[in-house]
C-alpha cells in the first residue's frame, strides 16, 4: 500500500440533500479496525452512532507498523464514514531512538506518533474541507493541535481515553525490576509534563470516565468537558447461556502487546493460578490475545489453553461463563469488561478494572484485589452456579441502561451543537431515539 491512501465510501449520505448537521473530522493514532481492543471499540461505536444520528464523519487515521491492516478488507465496517484517509506510520520502538530520547525533553511515547507525512495529509484535508468539529482520539494526537489551528476554524475536541501518564505511574508501582522501573518512571515523568502542557490547548474534552475528568481538572484543565464513556451497540451482543450448564471454565482476552494486559495476565498466572488450581483442580483457563508472547504460548496444557488471536472476541467470550480481568495498571475504561457484561458473562476484576463502570460486587460483577480474593470469588462461583447466571443477566441490563452508544452519542452531539453555536436540526437518520 502507498504511504497515503484515500478510500471513498459509498453510503447513504446522499439522502442528506441539504445537509444541516455537524461535519466532524475524527483523527485516530491507529486504524480503528478490526475491533480487537478497547480503543477501536470506543472509536467505532461512537462514530457509527453519530453518523446514524445525522453527523457527517470523515476519518483520518495512522496505519501504524505495529497495528498495520489492509483497509479494503474492512469496507463493510466503514460505511458510516464519508471519506477515509490513512497514512502509513512506522511507530515501532527503536532501541537507538529510545536511547537518544534519554537526552531529550520530548516524550518518547508521543514522539513515535509525530510524522511529517501525516501532518501534510492533515493540512491537505483541512484546506479542502470545512469541518465543525475535529475530534482527536487520545492525547497522542495533541502534537497536531497547532497545525489544526493554523488551517481550520473548527473546534478541537480531545477525546481522552485515559489519563495517559497515570497508566505508566501505576506500572512503575507494580514493577520489581530496578532498571525497568527507573526507565519507565523517567518516561512517565516526561509524558506527564507533555500531558499537563496540553490540557488547555483544545476547546473541549470528552473524558471516558468521570474520574479521569476530575483528575484533569485538579491538574489544571479549565476547558469545558463531559463524560463520554465507551458505548456499545447492544444489538451486536447476543448472550449464550449454554456455557453456564457446562463444567466451570474461565477466560482471559486482551491485546498482549499492551503492557497493562500482559502485566495483568503474568500476575494472575504467577500469583493466583497455583492457589486456584489447588482449590479447584478441574478448572480450565482459556487465554486469547493478539501478539501472544512465546512465554505464554509455552504454558499451553490441559488446564491452560492458549488460543492466540481469535477471529471473534464475542464468540470467544460467549464460550465461557467467567471472564477474568485482573488489571493492575490500566487507565480509562475497559471495553472488554463491558463486552463480557453485555454478553451476560460473570466478570471477575479489580477495582482498577472497574474504573468508569459503577457495577456492584455480587450484583453485576465479582470484585477481587488480591490473590486470595480471586480464589475466594472463584470458590464462591463454584458453589453458586445458579446465581452466576443471574449475575450475568443483571450485568446485561446494567450495560444496556448505562452504556448504549446511541444515548451517549446523542448527548455528545447536543454538546457539539452548543460548542459551535449552531442550531441542532433534527435530521432523519437510520436510527431515532
Amino acid at each position: 500500500m502507498s504511504k497515503f491512501q484515500t478510500l471513498n465510501i459509498k453510503n447513504n449520505l446522499n439522502h442528506f440533500k441539504s445537509f444541516n448537521g455537524l461535519r466532524i473530522l475524527q483523527i485516530c493514532k491507529k486504524f480503528p479496525y478490526p475491533l480487537k481492543d478497547g480503543e477501536s471499540i470506543a472509536v467505532k461505536f461512537l462514530s457509527k452512532a453519530m453518523y446514524e444520528l445525522g453527523c457527517q464523519i470523515t476519518l483520518l487515521a495512522m496505519n501504524t507498523s505495529k497495528h498495520y491492516i489492509n483497509v479494503e478488507n474492512h469496507y463493510n465496517d466503514l460505511t458510516h464514514y464519508k471519506d477515509i484517509y490513512t497514512v502509513e506510520i512506522d511507530n515501532q520502538i527503536n532501541p537507538i531512538d529510545a536511547f537518544f530520547n534519554l537526552f531529550s525533553k520530548d516524550s518518547y511515547h508521543i514522539s513515535r506518533y509525530v510524522s511529517k507525512e501525516f501532518e501534510l495529509q492533515l493540512i491537505d484535508i483541512l484546506n479542502k474541507n470545512q469541518f465543525d468539529i475535529i475530534q482527536l482520539e487520545t492525547l497522542y494526537l495533541a502534537p497536531y493541535i497547532s497545525i489544526i489551528k493554523a488551517h481550520s476554524n473548527a473546534k478541537i475536541v480531545m477525546r481522552s481515553h485515559n489519563v495517559e501518564f497515570e497508566i505508566w505511574d501505576r506500572i512503575v508501582l507494580n514493577s520489581n525490576h530496578l532498571i525497568k522501573k527507573y526507565y519507565i518512571k523517567y518516561l512517565a515523568k516526561k509524558l506527564k509534563t507533555f500531558e499537563l502542557d496540553q490540557l488547555n490547548k483544545w476547546d473541549y474534552c470528552l473524558g471516558i470516565t468521570a474520574r479521569d475528568l476530575e483528575k484533569y481538572k485538579t491538574l489544571g484543565m479549565r476547558k469545558p468537558s463531559m463524560v463520554c464513556p465507551i458505548g456499545l451497540d447492544i444489538s451486536d451482543y447476543m448472550a449464550n447461556g449454554e456455557c453456564f450448564k457446562k463444567p466451570l471454565e474461565i477466560s482471559f482476552i486482551g491485546s498482549l502487546d499492551w503492557m497493562p494486559n500482559l502485566e495483568a495476565l503474568d500476575w494472575f498466572l504467577n500469583e493466583v493460578w497455583e492457589k486456584l488450581i489447588l482449590k479447584l483442580p478441574n478448572i480450565r483457563f482459556h487465554i486469547a490475545g493478539r501478539n501472544t508472547p512465546d512465554k505464554i504460548k509455552k504454558l499451553n496444557s490441559e488446564s491452560i489453553i492458549i488460543h492466540g488471536e481469535v477471529d471473534s472476541a464475542i464468540d470467544f467470550i460467549n464460550s465461557y461463563p467467567i471472564m477474568m480481568v485482573p488489571i493492575l495498571s490500566g487507565g480509562g475504561m475497559r471495553a472488554k469488561i463491558l463486552e463480557g457484561m453485555a454478553l451476560g458473562k460473570v466478570v471477575i476484576t479489580t477495582s482498577i478494572g472497574l474504573e468508569g463502570i459503577d457495577a456492584t460486587d455480587f450484583e453485576h460483577v465479582l470484585i477481587a484485589n488480591s490473590p486470595n480474593e480471586f480464589v475466594q470469588k472463584m470458590e464462591w462461583a463454584e458453589n453458586n452456579l445458579t446465581e452466576l447466571l443471574s449475575i450475568g443477566q443483571r450485568a446485561q441490563v446494567f450495560v444496556a441502561k448505562h452504556f448504549d452508544n446511541y444515548s451517549i452519542a446523542n448527548s455528545v452531539i447536543n454538546q457539539y451543537f452548543m460548542l459551535v453555536g449552531k442550531e441542532n436540526h433534527k435530521l432523519e437518520a437510520s436510527f431515532s431515539l
